[in-house]
């Protein structure tokens, strides 16, 4: 029987503790994944090749200072800080990229909003609470794949593998769902925007 491979908390606190390699395993693990994203956004190898060194040098830094929190959630944790740095990229060359919607990529999942303010705050935690109750409704094996694709930050692979489904499935389901929700929206004119 293959022994399970460790998982990232355990090798995060494994790094922390000071077992260098236990980070060194973490980077290839998720490499192909981040610099991917990164690479998508940048289109330069050698720049995103930057930005990927950029983002573990200010992952090496938040753990060696013990200010990581993530609960286990260091993948989502790292894609954030290599979107920021993108950002901040695209701001500092006064340049924004285009992109084009697709299905998969929506423009809104760029865009930040740095001024949050109190009222913002209070109403993008209203919609999140409206869009809960939405998702509450859908079909059980609809709902288990937009909880865990929105709040589980969980991959289509990893999806089909937890449900049991075939990728096209679960592609399906979410199709699904994003029809029904979109239905119950315009049936009831909710408005989910801050």
């Amino acid at each position: 029987m293959a022994i399970p491979p460790i998982d990232d908390a355990t090798l995060v606190n494994d790094y922390i503790a000071g077992n260098e390699a236990a980070l060194a395993t973490l980077i290839k693990r998720h490499q192909s994944k981040i610099f991917g994203f990164i690479y998508s956004k940048i289109g330069d190898r050698d720049l995103a090749d930057d930005i990927f060194q950029d983002t573990f040098i200010k992952v090496i830094r938040t753990l060696k200072s013990n200010a990581y929190n993530e609960e286990g959630k260091f993948l989502p944790w790292v894609m954030r800080i290599a979107h920021n740095l993108i950002v901040d990229y695209f701001r500092k060359n006064k340049k924004m990229p285009l992109y084009r919607e697709t299905e998969e990529f929506s423009i809104f999942s760029i865009m930040t909003d740095d001024t949050l303010t109190i009222e913002n705050k209070l109403i993008s935690d209203q919609v999140a609470k409206d869009l809960r109750k939405l998702i509450e409704e859908l079909p059980d094996d609809q709902k288990e794949v937009v909880m865990m694709r929105l709040y589980q930050d969980m991959s289509f692979k990893e999806v089909s593998e937890a449900t049991g489904v075939s990728i096209n499935t679960a592609l399906g389901r979410m199709r699904y769902a994003l029809l029904n929700l979109r239905k119950v929206i315009e049936k009831h004119q909710i408005i989910l925007t801050n």
